[in-house]
C-alpha cells in the first residue's frame, strides 16, 4: 500500500508570532535563563533590568542570517565538491515607534540605567552627540505568542546575550507617519552565556500538543 500524500501534515503545528514584545537591558544585566515555569511552560515574569522597547510598526521583528559559504571546486564536478561555512551571522531588526528611554537609548547609545540613562517619562531629557561614538553591547530578549487550538499560549523565545547596534535607519520626523527609529542588531558569542542565541518554546498550548 503507498503511503498517503496526506501523512504528516498537521495544520496545527502552523504557527504566526501574533504578538511581539521586544526587552533590553545593559550588559552587566544578568542573563536570562530560564523564562518558563517548569511545572506548567506559563511564562515567568520579566527579570528586573529589563525594559520594554513598546509598540513596534507591523512588519514585526526580523530575523537574518547572513549564511556565508566556502566552496571547493574541482575540474571533474560542475558542482562545489566541498562546502564550509566561512560566517553566519544573526541579526535582529525591528522598528520602535514610541519615544521613550528605551527606544531613544537604543537609537543614541545610552544606558539604559544608572549613569548616563535618561531620566523618568516626563521629565526634561538632554543628550549629546558624543565626539567617539558609544555603542555599547547589550542583552536584546524578543518573545513572540502565539495560540494553540484549546486557547493555550505558545511562545518562541530568542535571547540575544551579547547584542549590538549594527544599523539603524533615518529618524523621520512628518506629519504623515510616527517618529520611528529602525535599528538592526547584531548577536555576538556570549563567553558566560556559551552561545550568540539561545531558543525557548514553550507554553500551555505547546504542552498540549504532546497530549
Amino acid at each position: 500500500m503507498s503511503t498517503p500524500l496526506e501523512t504528516g501534515l498537521h495544520t496545527e503545528y502552523i504557527r504566526k508570532q501574533l504578538v511581539q514584545a521586544v526587552f533590553a537591558a545593559d550588559y552587566a544585566t544578568a542573563a536570562i535563563t530560564a523564562p518558563f515555569n517548569p511545572t506548567d511552560g506559563t511564562l515567568t515574569a520579566i527579570p528586573a533590568g529589563y525594559k520594554a522597547v513598546g509598540y513596534t510598526t507591523d512588519d514585526g521583528l526580523t530575523f537574518t542570517s547572513d549564511l556565508s559559504m566556502s566552496d571547493v571546486t574541482s575540474s571533474q564536478s560542475v558542482e562545489p565538491t566541498r562546502s564550509d561555512v566561512e560566517s553566519d551571522v544573526l541579526s535582529a531588526q525591528f522598528t520602535p515607534q514610541e519615544t521613550n528611554d528605551v527606544t531613544v537609548a537604543l537609537f543614541e547609545g545610552l544606558a539604559l540605567s544608572g549613569t548616563g540613562a535618561l531620566p523618568a517619562m516626563g521629565t526634561a531629557w538632554q543628550w549629546d552627540r558624543p565626539s567617539s561614538p558609544v555603542n555599547p553591547f547589550r542583552r536584546l530578549l524578543c518573545i513572540g505568542l502565539d495560540y494553540g487550538d484549546d486557547g493555550g499560549e505558545i511562545y518562541v523565545v530568542k535571547f540575544f546575550p551579547r547584542a549590538r547596534l549594527t544599523s539603524k535607519d533615518d529618524e523621520q520626523w512628518a506629519r504623515s507617519t510616527e517618529t520611528q527609529r529602525p535599528v538592526t542588531f547584531n548577536a555576538y558569542r556570549d563567553s558566560a552565556v556559551g552561545t550568540s542565541c539561545r531558543n525557548w518554546i514553550d507554553g500551555p498550548g505547546w504542552r498540549s500538543l504532546a497530549a
